[in-house]
């Protein structure tokens, strides 16, 4: 007995998995931020099309969230 993964399993485990990275890493640069944005949309793409969609939804708004964080970096700071 032991576990089988088809691909949309795996894609959602890899998604799922970059975002933890990237949200673990996101002080050591921006750039791990825009990677949390993109790995909670992939997040939320495995998430819609496993029929999950309050998943996936929640996975959006994480990413806008993230994306807003990033958007914020790139910013000058006020004089």
């Amino acid at each position: 007995m032991g576990f089988e993964f088809d691909a949309l399993s795996l894609f959602g485990l890899s998604a799922v998995s970059a975002s933890l990275i990237c949200y673990t890493m996101e002080k050591r640069s921006p750039w791990w931020t825009l990677g949390f944005v993109f790995a909670n949309l992939a997040a939320a793409g495995y998430g819609f099309a496993q029929g999950a969609w309050p998943f996936g939804l929640i996975e959006i708004f994480w990413g806008a969230a993230a994306l807003w964080r990033w958007l914020g970096t790139r910013r000058p700071a006020p004089v």
